[in-house]
């Protein structure tokens, strides 16, 4: 081990994989045997503290840990950022972070945030932070306790925005008002030019001091914006009108008009641009606001209202009717229902009782529930909820890349053409037109339009999703959905609720109420699930059960007990049989031809023969066959994968109305069958809910993780169905195709308005005026675009 120096940098590092003492011993040798480097790893908190000097740097040190077997885990995290105004900013500040050692970073421009993954010891929060700041551009740590700081930060702003439009409008008002003149060939100076001077004066350079501020951020980093293009237009025009003023050049025109109103309507633009921005984020916010901000929680035998911060795991808290629930818990007393629609999209009711969950942010019903708190804070449903919904809005989808590359070289490609036309008018009509279409140039060009496209309508989407319990984990599942064309189908707790039922008892002596009585008075200390699920219909019936006497349980067979007086033996066709009992196997045919598991009631002592038959069956999910129907409608073939046998699987394909299945499939080929459906062309889905889908969801190209089902295959999935319910897969292909549909819509304005809009402007055709309102509102007609994304409805409404 090195001797410890106090100039040494000091590393603290969390490491992945280590399964004992011995794991930590040996990183812990691998690192002090490094030259200036000394280690110490703790097993437990699974981190090493690690100074370094020398030429030994903090990259040589985490390659040595991967070289060991080991990992440092990257971390994340999300930056609110502030001073951004197109998306070459966004770009800009994206290219920043990701110029540092160890961090990949992607930018929205539309949601103003920042995700960031670094390697611990190559990088930090603060170090991002840092680089942006560098940058021009102001950036903080985001989480939930700053949410509500942030929003009432935004709408603070968006008040001194409009009151510096207010004021911009009316300065510019009487320079607007001579406008109509000048288009018919009337007077140019219905205004007189001293006064023009003093009403453009403080809109160019206290109204517009946002532009110079700007464009100077973004040349001092080596790029161009949008405020470069507005600085630089307006300030021609300007400039050109106050010499020709202040000179008492009368042969000249002055164009204090076309500055002024450019400002002003871009300065507009970006009002309404920024209140849609805030609309499209709305899902986010409006969960925030589900969640109460106290509690009634039982403290020393009273019941006190606390803060919700406050509630941790394990305390009993009080929910009256109507009240929300303040955290995610389980009912100890009290029977009512609560409305769970917030969460999962599902307008009805669900029931609650004793031992029932209930979740964060959903509303009691009429009854006064008693609860004990299982996850409090960021552990809650609804937090982590929010959490994916943000995450999902910060990602990128691959199709803005396109829109990235030429937001990128977008700004730079405007002036050159502007210049280019001032070059070219200059020769051919003199400076005074080469100006003036040279600055409509600078002014219709919007990159603004092309950075909203995609990322605004991704938030409004994912918004949409998560109303509809539909959570999505990034940009590129969303987008890939819209392209599945195969859907395997896990059965078990996906198509069917994995929780047997009885679905038919078969007398043939006796009768139902006393065949049921009688297995389910031999099964009530059963755990296994057929024995479960006779209890169950019995309870449900409200039958009165018996206790057994000289009760026996045959491992893989049933059991036998006597009750009152008669013996009896309850099991397996097979088991019963070999107890002495004939079954006659004409009876049985059906219901195993229909995928039913057989549990065979009968009594040598009472009579001879079977008593009676229960048909048990895993039930089909409601709205299973309608939602198989609506994918295949939509052109997607579902295909069940089972382990099940064939006769059970067939049974259960033809109730969910799935014409391919393959049945008998062990959970470690799922994976191998989804990579053998992806030959047929195509993207192939998957719908899962158990630990051992895991692989066969990671294989897909898409996948769905029904939400009851384990934590293995939510984190595998893509998408997380709140619902349970497969009919999320069919809202989730839908709203991909809807969000995909605008994104579309989106680009193609933004292409098409730029393609056309510059070349007129170029050719003399375009006021510098009407292109400054063309390009303010060009971004606001993207935003409101896809704002219309919030009509879309789960179930294909």
């Amino acid at each position: 081990m090195n001797a410890p120096s106090e100039d040494r940098l000091r590393l603290d590092l969390p490491i992945e994989g280590m399964t004992c003492a011995a794991c930590a011993a040996r990183i812990e040798r691998v690192l002090n045997r490094m030259p200036d480097v000394d280690a110490a790893v703790n097993f437990a908190a699974e981190r090493a503290s690690v100074g370094i000097a020398g030429d030994t740097t903090p990259s040589q040190v985490i390659e040595a840990i991967r070289d060991a077997g080991f990992s440092v885990p990257a971390q994340r995290v999300e930056l609110k950022l502030g001073g951004m105004t197109c998306a070459a900013c966004a770009a800009r500040i994206e290219k920043v972070l990701n110029r540092l050692s160890g961090v990949q970073a992607t930018v929205n421009f539309a949601s103003e945030t920042a995700s960031v993954r670094f390697t611990p010891g190559l990088a930090d929060a603060q170090a991002a932070i840092y680089a942006v700041i560098d940058a021009g551009y102001q950036a903080s740590i985001a989480h939930a306790s700053t949410r509500e700081d942030e929003r009432q930060r935004r709408a603070a702003r968006l008040r001194a925005e409009f009151r510096r439009f207010v004021i911009s409008a009316i300065l510019t008002a009487p320079l607007i008002a001579q406008m109509p003149a000048m288009f018919v060939g009337g007077a140019h100076d219905l205004v007189p030019r001293g006064l023009q001077l003093a009403l453009a004066t403080p809109v160019q350079f206290w109204i517009g001091a946002r532009f110079y501020e700007g464009a100077w951020k973004a040349l001092r980093g080596g790029s161009a914006n949008m405020d470069v293009l507005v600085a630089l237009g307006t300030s021609m025009a300007y400039l050109w009108s106050a010499v020709a003023t202040l000179g008492g050049r009368h042969d000249l025109h002055v164009y204090f008009e076309a500055s002024a109103t450019i400002i002003t309507l871009v300065l507009l633009g970006k009002l309404l641009e920024a209140r849609a921005k805030a609309r499209a984020g709305e899902a986010i916010e409006a969960l925030l606001r589900l969640q109460p901000q106290t509690a009634r929680v039982e403290r020393d035998g009273q019941v006190v209202e606390v803060p919700v911060a406050q509630l941790r795991n394990g305390d009993v808290f009080l929910v009256r009717p109507g009240d929300a629930f303040p955290v995610d818990g389980v009912v100890l007393d009290g029977e009512s229902s609560a409305n769970e629609s917030m969460l999962t999209g599902e307008s009805m009711p669900v029931s609650k009782r004793a031992g029932d969950k209930a979740f964060a942010a959903t509303i009691n019903g009429a009854g006064l529930l008693r609860c004990r708190a299982t996850s409090v804070g960021e552990a809650t449903l609804l937090a982590g909820i929010i959490r994916m919904v943000s995450q999902a809005q910060g990602s990128k989808a691959p199709v803005q890349r396109l829109a990235d590359r030429i937001a990128a070289a977008f700004v730079p490609a405007v002036c050159a053409i502007a210049l280019l036309t001032l070059a070219v008018w200059w020769w051919l009509s003199g400076f005074e037109a080469a100006l003036v279409n040279a600055v409509a140039v600078l002014v219709i060009a919007c990159p603004c339009a092309l950075g909203l496209a995609v990322p605004t309508a991704i938030m409004v989407g994912t918004g949409r999703g998560a109303a509809a319990g539909v959570l999505v984990k990034n940009a590129e599942a969303l987008e890939r959905a819209e392209h599945v064309r195969v859907l395997a189908v896990d059965k078990t707790g996906t198509l069917t609720l994995g929780r047997p039922v009885v679905r038919d008892v078969v007398v043939m002596q006796g009768d139902v109420a006393e065949t049921l009585r009688v297995a389910a008075s031999l099964e009530q200390g059963s755990a296994h699930p057929l024995g479960l699920a006779i209890v169950e219909r019995a309870a449900s019936e409200g039958l009165v059960l018996a206790v057994p006497a000289d009760f026996q349980a045959v491992a893989g067979g049933g059991v036998r007990g006597t009750i009152d007086g008669v013996g009896y033996v309850l099991g397996s066709p097979r088991f019963v049989r070999d107890s002495g009992v004939a079954i006659d196997d004409a009876m049985l045919e059906p219901l195993a031809r229909a995928g039913m598991s057989l549990v065979v009631l009968g009594s040598a002592s009472r009579a001879p023969g079977a008593l009676g038959v229960l048909a048990i069956a895993d039930a089909l999910r409601p709205g299973a066959r309608e939602a198989v129907a609506r994918l295949q409608r939509g052109g997607v073939r579902v295909v069940m994968l089972t382990g099940d046998n064939r006769q059970t699987a067939l049974a259960v394909a033809a109730e969910a109305g799935i014409e391919e299945f393959e049945a008998e499939v062990l959970p470690g080929d799922k994976a191998s069958r989804v990579v053998a459906l992806k030959s047929g062309g195509g993207l192939v889905g998957m719908a899962g809910d158990g630990i051992n889908d895991a692989p066969a969801l990671a294989a897909a190209d898409v996948s769905f993780a029904i939400s009851g089902g384990s934590d293995v295959a939510v984190e595998a999935a893509d998408m997380t169905l709140v619902k349970s319910d497969l009919g999320g897969v069919a809202d989730a292909i839908d709203l991909s195709r809807a969000t995909l549909s605008k994104i579309r819509q989106n680009l193609f304005f933004a292409f098409v308005y730029n393609a056309l809009g510059i070349p007129l402007a170029a050719l003399g055709m375009l006021n510098p005026v009407i292109a400054g309102a063309a390009m303010a509102m060009s971004s606001v007609s993207v935003v409101t675009n896809s704002l219309l994304l919030r009509r879309w409805r789960s179930g294909g409404r």
